[in-house]
């Protein structure tokens, strides 16, 4: 109950900008010490931040519409996608992250592969038309057009039950110490989420991505299994993968050139 509460408060404070305690207290019948401690936890996560009388959203890193993010390092974003492809077997039942990069592996997957796929991405939605053999399953209910993705207020029961064995990930940014990070707490959620149920996670992130952690962490950089890539991670991400036996993919598929 409170940390449903306190995922409450955090994503009304996003919506709204700003809240009073006392609102605060309205919307959740709570006494005013018990906001309170709900809003010290999300001020420690960096959140929120309080003012006079309330409370604040920190503000988000800025967010290139998704046709700019696209065309952004789209040669990488191909490689990668290629590299992706190649760890998606018959059988498989997986979730494909919202992104411009874990969109790309679906134009390199076989047309006749026989899978599974869960996920929030109109992108991904649109491409699998195109694939006979493939059950598609859309997750969320709510569409948020600056990542045409799809997003659910409780992830939890969206995705409850399924066997999810691989996880294709998309991050806004990443680095050692923060982990995986992205910018909007209900994408977030769905990340965790997902993050608990799938076997193996496999991150997709281009070189631009290193050491720009974004607002929240969705999962540590440890509890990975692939990292795929468009070059050779720099040396301490190279360290740190073969520390925790994380698999890296990384280039080249012939620098894919178009026209």
């Amino acid at each position: 109950m409170k940390a449903r509460r306190i995922q409450q408060i955090k994503n009304i404070t996003f919506e709204k900008g700003s809240i009073s305690l006392d609102e605060l207290c309205e919307i959740f019948g709570v006494s005013k010490n018990t906001i309170r401690r709900d809003v010290n936890i999300l001020e420690k996560e960096g959140s929120i931040k309080k003012v006079y009388g309330g409370i604040q959203a920190v503000e988000q890193v800025s967010l290139l519409p998704f046709d700019q993010r696209e065309i952004k390092h789209a040669q990488e974003k191909e490689i990668i996608g290629q590299q992706a492809s190649l760890l998606v077997d018959n059988g498989d039942i997986i979730f494909i992250d919202s992104g411009t990069t874990t969109s790309q592996l679906m134009k390199y997957l076989p047309k006749d592969i026989q899978c599974t796929i869960l996920t929030t991405s109109l992108n991904v939605i649109e491409q699998c038309d195109a694939f006979p053999n493939i059950t598609l399953i859309v997750v969320g209910s709510i569409y948020k057009r600056s990542t045409r993705s799809f997003i659910f207020p409780q992830p939890g029961e969206a995705l409850e039950g399924y066997n999810i064995n691989k996880a294709f990930l998309a991050c806004t940014g990443l680095s050692i110490e923060n982990g995986l990070t992205n910018s909007d707490p209900l994408e977030q959620e769905i990340k965790q989420t997902v993050c608990n149920l799938a076997k193996q996670l496999i991150v997709l992130a281009d070189h631009s991505k290193y050491d720009q952690p974004t607002l929240l962490t969705y999962s540590p950089l440890d509890s990975i299994h692939y990292f795929v890539t468009d070059v050779e991670p720099p040396s301490e991400y190279q360290q740190f993968f073969n520390e925790y036996n994380i698999h890296v993919l990384a280039g080249d598929p012939s620098l894919i050139q178009h026209g």
